[in-house]
């Protein structure tokens, strides 16, 4: 099947689904560097968004039926299918969210291993297992479980509109959920792409992974619908508008919400490390990363090595659409006019352009900004463009002292030649996720847990973490055989609980 085809496919059944609730309204999907139309898609609405809920619950009993081995098997499947197409995928990527096509395989890459790594740790993870019952329940057996949920709901990302979104749907998917995914509206043919990709690799079962497609009233009608749970990627704000919006079901939520992630470069760090990752991490994807680097505390002995390396290598990147561009667009309009904004604000309070601070429509040159107040809206909110401010500071501690001076603590990166040091500041370091001597090589490992503290959000993907964020925990005793004395019975003698707690008194009462 052809990736028209596919798309073709997705859009006929979901155009179906609309039309029996004679819903005709469509959006367009484009090119953020051209404006090409790259396709035409349905508005769920309320009822298309029920209906289309409904199926994915008969689904996932279907599902969850076929246990971690057989779900391990159609997960595999589809994973090979991701695999053979990732060009292809990868295309459509570079067409509609336009970043390069090889930062979009990438980015499949990614999203490919963490696929593999949930369906094939789901079963030791949250399987069955026995667990000490405990002196007063010693008769007792004790097993702890992890259930599939259902449905659960995600509501994806532009920025990286298949690794991120796959970080909810793997995990769930491989916990024994079915999922509906609603795309941003920015990406909905990529989403739409993973859904196609789905019914062709797991035809039996093919209702368990469905796309509904349009904006925020789709997002609402999906946090609406009865999910298990709904797995939320984006804005603090619109975050809480989600969470308000789920309140009315008392539907559990997932918040993976934005960043302003901070590097600390200490004084025997290696500057030119520090300055090539700083660059990636803030100018990678035109800097639409959420765990991209947006600030950094270079100290005294390093701050004007490390500016003027990070300057010379920023020199060499250029935006653009073609095969040597560095990075695209920004995918989505508005955020140019928040990156406009972040400039202005940091020049008008005495912030200085390095390099770079030109925009040119969707296009924004890569930018480093120095001496910016640490109350500019360049440094204390989300910019999600190719900007970087670099501040000198006395020490790592001061470092440390304003990296964490913020209302979000999604990810950090330390540079440092020493091991101990570097380990302390990243473990002091207000962030869900820290990585020493790298930049966002945390996401990159399917074992560890992703998510942020403070306005980045709560819950976690990725890792045993991850799998058990979406499921719940059954606890099941069984008894092996009958006491004497039955504690829990109104036909336990009156001196049984003396007894007890005389027991309790030699066992615990030493303890001071």
């Amino acid at each position: 099947m052809s990736l028209n085809e596919e798309l073709h496919s997705v859009s006929r059944t979901t155009a179906g689904t609309v039309a029996r609730h004679d819903t005709q309204e469509t959006f367009r999907s484009t090119n953020p560097a051209t404006g090409a139309v790259v396709g035409v898609f349905p508005v769920h609405d309320a009822d298309a968004v029920a209906e289309t809920v409904a199926r994915a619950r008969v689904a996932a009993q279907t599902w969850a039926a076929l246990g971690f081995a057989g779900r391990r098997v159609r997960l595999a499947a589809y994973r090979g299918y991701l695999a053979r197409r990732m060009h292809e995928l990868a295309e459509l990527v570079h067409r509609e969210n336009g970043k390069p096509h090889a930062d979009a395989i990438l980015e499949i890459t990614l999203a490919i291993d963490h696929l593999a790594w949930a369906s094939t740790h789901a079963s030791k993870t949250l399987g069955p297992r026995r667990v000490r019952a405990g002196m007063l329940a010693a008769n007792h057996a004790a097993v702890l479980e992890y259930q599939p949920l259902g449905v659960v709901g995600v509501i994806g990302p532009w920025n990286y509109p298949v690794f991120t979104p796959m970080g909810s749907i793997a995990y769930a998917l491989s916990a024994g959920n079915a999922v509906v995914f609603k795309p941003s509206e920015f990406t909905p043919a990529i989403g739409a792409w993973l859904a196609a990709a789905w019914r062709a690799a797991v035809p039996d079962v093919a209702d368990a992974f469905q796309v509904v497609t349009g904006s925020g009233g789709t997002g609402a009608a999906l946090c609406r619908a009865g999910v298990g749970k709904l797995a939320f990627t984006g804005s603090a704000a619109t975050g809480r508008t989600v969470m308000a919006t789920c309140a009315e079901t008392l539907t559990p939520v997932l918040m993976e919400l934005g960043g302003k992630d901070a590097m600390i470069v200490d004084d025997d760090a290696d500057v030119a490390a520090a300055a090539g990752a700083a660059v990636w991490g803030a100018m990678s994807n035109g800097g639409q990363t959420c765990i991209g680097i947006e600030r950094v505390y270079a100290t005294s002995a390093v701050y004007d090595r490390f500016v003027a390396e990070v300057t010379s290598q920023v020199a060499g990147l250029r935006p653009g659409s073609d095969d040597d561009a560095a990075y695209g667009p920004m995918t989505m309009a508005g955020q140019t006019d928040v990156v406009r904004r972040h400039l202005d604000d940091a020049r008008s309070a005495g912030g200085r352009v390095a390099t770079g601070g030109t925009v040119d429509g969707g296009f924004i040159a890569p930018t480093v900004l120095l001496d910016v107040p640490e109350s500019s809206s360049a440094v204390r909110e989300e910019t999600f463009g190719p900007t970087l401010t670099i501040a000198r500071v006395r020490d790592a501690e001061e470092a440390l002292q304003r990296a964490n001076a913020s209302t979000m603590g999604l990810g950090g990166s330390v540079f440092s030649g020493s091991r101990a040091k570097a380990m302390d500041l990243a473990r002091r370091m207000r962030s869900g996720m820290t990585s020493i001597n790298s930049v966002i090589t945390f996401a990159s490992v399917p074992a560890l847990p992703f998510g942020g503290v403070g306005e980045s959000g709560f819950g976690r993907i990725h890792g045993e973490d991850g799998l058990r964020e979406f499921s719940r925990a059954k606890a099941i005793t069984r008894l092996r055989f009958a006491l004497p004395v039955d504690l829990m019975s109104f036909r336990r003698p009156p001196s049984a609980t003396d007894t007890l707690a005389r027991v309790m008194g030699i066992v615990h009462g030493s303890h001071r």
